[in-house]
């Protein structure tokens, strides 16, 4: 019996060919997450993409599903037993490490606090600014994204120290590499704390009102992971009492940030409505197909696949 690949991948002019070409005795469908049917999500036997979790309960002859995106949370109860599940970890990478030191130097460099004089035609110096240079960046979360943006913090003169549950060597983007168990001694030395971490029980509010109180009283907080890792209260009562020089999120707990939520107002404060990684530049969308592509090779040559999740 032939595999029927259902592809809900954004692909551009060629790319089903590539596709094609791989799977030359399969069926290949292609349709959009937004238009495509329960007929075919019943029939796929190879699935690529991002399809409503409420639908994938259908997929009765479903054996391997590969999401386009990095975080799998969403699909937890709504895949049929036993199939293969693998995620796109790694394909918005470079993506969300250029956020995050966009958002790092703007902060530094005190452009949230000038955008807002900028709005009230005010001219105004707002004094001292920082630099990464000869600093310590501890970063939480040491995988493709933390890694990538180590990667950027070093060219920039700076010292990364990476966390992971477990260590079993070194990693190229980090001078360190050290346990999470270590997580408290580290913060008092951190001149940036940057979290990328995902959602788990484990990592729910992992930086609360303790830990910040830990860091020094200029360092500066980018959270690129999930929401869900920060007490987002226990942030707003430091930073108005003065502690941190600032901080950048792309990720909040909920989302959409409620209108009346006091993160708004927090001086010196980004917020971006977490738009960091997704298939907002060509190179992520393109890795995320090649990434599809190369275990589809795998899967039929019988070959272990990357990014199994579970």
């Amino acid at each position: 019996m032939s595999e029927y690949i259902l592809n809900l991948l954004p692909l551009h002019e060629g790319e089903r060919e590539e596709f094609e070409a791989i799977a030359p005795d399969a069926v290949h469908v292609y349709a959009r997450s937004s238009t495509v049917t329960s007929e075919q999500i019943a029939a796929a036997t190879v699935m690529f993409g991002w399809p409503r979790p409420e639908m994938m309960k259908g997929a009765a002859s479903l054996k391997w599903f590969q999401t386009m995106w990095a975080g799998t949370e969403e699909y937890a109860g709504s895949l049929p037993d036993g199939i293969l599940f693998t995620s796109s970890s790694g394909s918005n990478s470079r993506s969300v490490a250029e956020h995050m030191l966009t958002g790092l130097l703007a902060v530094c460099r005190r452009l949230p606090t000038y955008l807002d004089s900028q709005r009230s035609h005010v001219w105004k110096d707002e004094g001292p600014m920082k630099t990464i240079l000869g600093g310590t960046v501890l970063v939480l979360g040491a995988g493709h994204v933390g890694s990538d943006f180590a990667r950027l913090c070093q060219g920039l003169g700076a010292k990364t120290i990476g966390l992971k549950r477990t260590v079993t060597g070194p990693i190229a983007a980090f001078d360190e590499v050290r346990t999470m168990d270590e997580l408290d001694a580290l913060l008092p030395l951190a001149d940036v704390v940057a979290l990328t971490l995902p959602h788990s029980p484990q990592t729910v509010r992992l930086i609360n009102g303790e830990r910040i109180a830990r860091m020094k009283d200029d360092a500066v907080l980018i959270s690129a992971g999930r929401g869900s890792v920060l007490d987002q209260d226990a942030l707003v009562e430091a930073m108005t009492a003065g502690k941190l020089w600032g901080a950048a999120l792309d990720v909040t707990d909920p989302e959409p940030l409620p209108e009346d939520h006091p993160l708004w107002d927090v001086p010196n404060l980004l917020l971006t409505p977490h738009v960091a990684g997704g298939m907002r530049l060509e190179i992520t969308r393109r890795k995320c197909v090649e990434m599809a592509q190369e275990n589809l090779r795998r899967y039929l040559a019988g070959e272990p696949l990357v990014n199994r999740v579970g």
